[in-house]
């Protein structure tokens, strides 16, 4: 799609969105060793020939970010010391990470791609200020237009004009205001 190799807005990272591995039950019961080729060709192939409907499960991590949006708004208006950025900014990434996770999966490519910019500016943010909410916003209500306009794959030209958007968006909160991110890298 064009996309530029930078990472995090050119950004020093302050948090990592972590992936959390459950126990594996079923590898415990059975053992560990190698898969056939044959069973690893029909994964491949039930991956990529899966038609399960993506969108009750988008809409679902899209109704949660959208309480994270909703909550660090309503506590806009209290003191630092009485909000937590960092719990608000994890409210907002877990559903994030769940949406940048699966949308490739189900063939929303667009949804994965736009997932991991929001999950970026996510990590390198101080604060979850009324700027910076208005463009999680806008991720929020991009990926909500993909889910149901059902664009699946990249969305092409489109697509790509939609990330750039958001990308130039992230861009220019940091040019405005650099002094929500890392104290480190002032």
């Amino acid at each position: 799609m064009g996309e530029n190799t930078e990472t995090h807005y050119n950004q020093k990272q302050i948090r990592k969105a972590e992936f959390i591995t459950p126990p594996n039950m079923l590898k415990s019961k059975v053992g560990s060793g190698g898969l056939s080729q044959t069973i690893l060709s029909k994964a491949q192939d039930l991956l990529e020939n899966n038609s399960v409907d993506f969108r009750p499960l988008g809409e679902m991590s899209l109704d949660q970010l959208q309480d994270g949006i909703n909550q660090a708004a309503v506590d806009l208006d209290k003191s630092e010391e009485e909000r937590s950025a960092e719990k608000l900014i994890r409210q907002m990434l877990y559903p994030s990470m769940q949406l940048k996770a699966n949308g490739g999966m189900f063939h929303y490519d667009l949804v994965t791609i736009i997932g991991d910019k929001l999950v970026q500016f996510l990590e390198v943010i101080e604060v979850p200020d009324i700027e910076a909410l208005e463009i999680v916003q806008a991720f929020h209500t991009t990926l909500r237009a993909v889910l149901l306009g059902q664009i699946q794959g990249t969305g092409g030209r489109y697509g790509a004009e939609l990330v750039q958007a958001l990308d130039d968006a992230c861009h220019r909160y940091f040019v405005k205001f650099p002094d929500n991110i890392d104290p480190q890298k002032k």
